[in-house]
């Protein structure tokens, strides 16, 4: 099939690539030129694991293209894929400015019977409306179905959730554009379940939301396996065994952030609102997310009791590990309660720093490796769980720093590393700490 993409985000871009794999041709459009011009180069502008070696393939093989002209990418298409950001308004809803530009876009060069799949994340209600806005703006009278097809990927691991999903979701009003848009997919054979279109677009705000709630449940169990004495890993294991809950979203930490999860939640949330419903646990999921973020500072505090002066280094600055994003990531607000308290930051994140010094400017000190960030520090702050991390010399680290403390907000250094140290204290999150030779 032809089929163009407007956006080329992790959404377009890894749709784009993967589409192209199986055997589209496929031209992705954005009106950033700069990145355009990288795109056409074979590079990235994004990280994302085994996304530029498909971009690279498939742009050589002929199937994949670039550009910044609508009226050369929606020429003579099949079918048009919207994944533009739809970012968090102030309210809680979502911005669909971005939605509504490639409406108009579509509506202006729109030559052919077409079909428009928006895998934009976006609000009940919202493809109706946006079939409304190009029916109004299409004064040639182009016939185009609408088609809901939303996304669930996660960062880190786009191109493997694109090519093998859980399933796909095909929400539509027309049983012909629902099937042209199945056989598009067909390739990656997997489940595809075909709704309406609003029960598709609450599919993926209800999924998100309640893989948020889940993550917000295992880290309040964790705030209370401290109190009792348990350890929050054996019981989310003995959780996960139970198939009716499952092993996933149990990792205790220091909450959720990122691209979606935060802003789908409020999105949500505010759709209840204007629907006279109340949603009291996604509330209570974003108080919690909000509370557990602080979680490390306050073990700090009680630890050293006041932290002025002290020199801290925080380990990852992506919200997760494998990704570059720094969108609601716990490190922002960790980063500016430990400067607001006097402490002396360094960071260090394998390649989230760019990113994030946009964010957090020179308000803290960011550094090229971990032996950098941690030579005379007070203390240790685990924040993302990169496989660096899990690997590191734990013995040769807590030799060069000026007090042997971690605090670990990910739970990602193993006990029995930290049980052949000579000296440590280690404080990780809902499990018991580990004091060895007591630490002055």
């Amino acid at each position: 099939m032809k089929v163009a993409i407007i956006g080329t985000g992790y959404v377009g871009l890894s749709t784009g690539v993967c589409l192209a794999e199986i055997g589209h041709h496929v031209t992705c459009i954005d009106i950033n030129e700069q990145k355009i011009d990288k795109l056409k180069k074979g590079i990235s502008p994004i990280y994302e694991p085994g996304l530029e070696k498909l971009l690279m393939k498939n742009s050589s093989d002929g199937r994949l293209q670039f550009t910044t002209s609508h009226q050369e990418g929606l020429k003579d298409v099949e079918i048009i894929i919207i994944a533009v950001g739809t970012p968090q308004g102030e309210d809680g809803r979502a911005d669909l400015t971005y939605l509504e530009q490639a409406a108009y876009d579509i509506s202006t060069h729109l030559s052919s019977d077409t079909i428009i799949v928006i895998k934009s994340t976006v609000p009940v209600g919202t493809n109706e409306y946006i079939k409304k806005t190009i029916e109004n703006l299409n004064v040639n009278g182009v016939p185009f179905e609408i088609v809901s097809n939303p996304e669930f990927l996660r960062q880190g691991s786009a191109i493997l959730d694109t090519m093998k999903p859980d399933r796909i979701i095909i929400g539509s009003e027309n049983k012909t554009a629902a099937k042209k848009v199945r056989d598009m997919y067909i390739p990656l054979k997997v489940s595809i379940v075909l709704t309406s279109i609003r029960s598709a677009e609450m599919i993926k705000y209800a999924s998100n939301a309640f893989l948020a709630n889940k993550i917000s449940f295992i880290n309040e169990i964790a705030n209370i396996c401290e109190a009792v004495g348990a350890d929050v890993e054996d019981v989310a294991k003995g959780m996960g065994k139970d198939k009716r809950i499952g092993e996933a979203f149990l990792r205790p930490g220091i909450g959720y952030g990122g691209s979606c999860f935060p802003k789908d939640v409020k999105a949500l949330l505010h759709t209840a609102k204007l629907h006279g419903k109340k949603f009291k646990l996604l509330n209570e999921t974003i108080a919690i997310n909000d509370i557990q973020q602080e979680l490390l500072v306050k073990k700090a505090i009680k630890r050293f009791g006041k932290l002025k002066g002290k020199k801290i280094a925080m380990l990852g600055l992506a919200f997760k590990p494998e990704t570059d994003d720094m969108r609601e990531a716990p490190s922002i607000k960790i980063a500016n309660l430990l400067t607001k308290l006097g402490v002396k930051v360094v960071a260090y994140d394998p390649v989230a720093k760019e990113n994030a010094q946009i964010i957090l400017g020179n308000t803290i000190q960011f550094v090229d490796s971990v032996y950098e960030a941690i030579t005379d520090v007070d203390a240790i702050f685990i924040v993302t769980e990169w496989e660096e991390f899990k690997q590191i010399d734990l013995e040769k680290i807590l030799q060069k720093m000026k007090h042997p403390i971690i605090f670990d907000g990910r739970n990602c250094i193993e006990e029995e590393k930290i049980w052949q140290c000579k000296a440590v204290e280690y404080y990780p999150v809902g499990r018991p700490e580990i004091v060895i030779k007591g630490v002055k």
